[in-house]
């Protein structure tokens, strides 16, 4: 028997697929960042083992197959040929140790993300319906210490921990976005990269902005919360894409 025929036989082969299509849409959408960046997903009850993308491989290139699986709890995971890169241990690391509603988490270095998290106020208000989604679920890290190995990733998880907030707008450094599953967080990524884009060249018209009311923005949030199935019809169909392309990402 092939390898190639034992890959649909390893752990979690489902989760691997869909996260490995996030990792190549995150790319043809330019919001990665050569080939630092990471996701993550659990795959224990406690959340402290997760799949991960391979050291500095780029997002255009993970398949399914590729994802290495990392134990937040041992240290010598950063050890061996199949080492992580340590900044994302320690910041994925942090975050899955100490925020259990954390199954899936999303870091990067986006553009208009970035943007937001360069401004003194790096606030995201409610000026049409996607940013509206993020009105009061979001939290601003202020405190950026460098790159995030262990010390850095503990203290960004510790702001995570109420589970309505699922962003973290991370202050001089980029965007981490958390949620229950791949679909889930994907979906929460690419809206919140619309938002802030929507934000930032709003404010380069030099115009007023038209901010919602805060009831009609926290009913807004709430109705999208609810709104069924949307997160994992918007996977199915850029796996779907992938798919009738050829792309060898679930392989």
């Amino acid at each position: 028997m092939t390898v190639t025929n034992l890959r649909p036989n390893m752990e979690h082969w489902q989760e691997r697929v869909d996260l490995a299509a996030a990792f190549r849409w995150t790319a043809r959408l330019n919001m990665h960042e050569a080939v630092a960046n990471h996701f993550s997903l659990s795959i224990n009850d406690d959340g402290t083992r997760f799949l991960m993308n391979p050291n500095q491989v780029h997002f255009a290139r993970v398949k399914a197959s590729d994802l290495i699986v990392v134990d937040a709890n041992d240290p010598k995971t950063l050890e061996g040929p199949d080492a992580p890169d340590p900044t994302a241990w320690g910041l994925h690391g942090g975050i899955h140790r100490h925020c259990g509603h954390a199954r899936c988490a999303m870091h990067v270095h986006s553009i208009f993300a970035t943007v937001l998290a360069s401004l003194a106020d790096s606030r995201l208000p409610p000026i049409d319906q996607n940013c509206a989604i993020f009105y009061n679920r979001y939290v601003i890290d202020d405190g950026y210490g460098g790159l995030a190995f262990e010390d850095e990733g503990e203290r960004c998880a510790a702001l995570l921990t109420d589970p309505k907030q699922k962003v973290m707008i991370m202050g001089n450094h980029g965007v981490m976005i958390i949620g229950d599953t791949v679909a889930e967080t994907f979906n929460r990524l690419y809206y919140f990269e619309r938002a802030a884009e929507t934000y930032i060249r709003a404010l380069q018209t030099g115009q007023p902005l038209r901010v919602l009311p805060d009831d009609i923005a926290e009913k807004t949030a709430q109705e999208i919360e609810e709104y069924p199935e949307q997160d994992i019809r918007h996977l199915t169909e850029l796996k779907a894409i992938l798919d009738s392309e050829g792309s060898d990402y679930a392989s």
